[in-house]
């Protein structure tokens, strides 16, 4: 999907947002989980720390993770789509936080 930067904002803030509500609902009660200015902190009481953010000039999302390392994802279809492995971010991280977001 080709779409210009101000829609890129748009739907990758709306993106963390969701994201965000739905984390601290998930494990709010195990992790510090935060959202600002397109940054997505997910620091885990049992140790580690996650950060997905904003990536404006490639139109990405970017995650760093203890567990998968760095990952790239482009907006496809409704989803964010792993660059490198065509993984789903939403996916990978609940598999690596072992909850489900629905």
């Amino acid at each position: 999907m080709s779409f210009d930067e101000n829609q890129f904002h748009d739907i990758a803030d709306a993106f963390l947002d969701s994201l965000f509500e739905r984390l601290d609902e998930q494990i709010g009660d195990h992790a510090d989980v935060d959202v600002e200015d397109g940054i997505l902190n997910i620091e885990l009481d049992a140790g580690g720390t996650y950060i997905i953010n904003k990536h404006a000039p490639n139109k990405q999302i970017w995650m760093a993770s203890p567990k998968s390392g760095a990952t790239h994802y482009e907006y496809k279809e409704g989803d964010w789509i792993g660059t490198r492995d065509d993984a789903d971010l939403v996916k990978r991280l609940c598999e690596e936080l072992n909850v489900t977001l629905s």
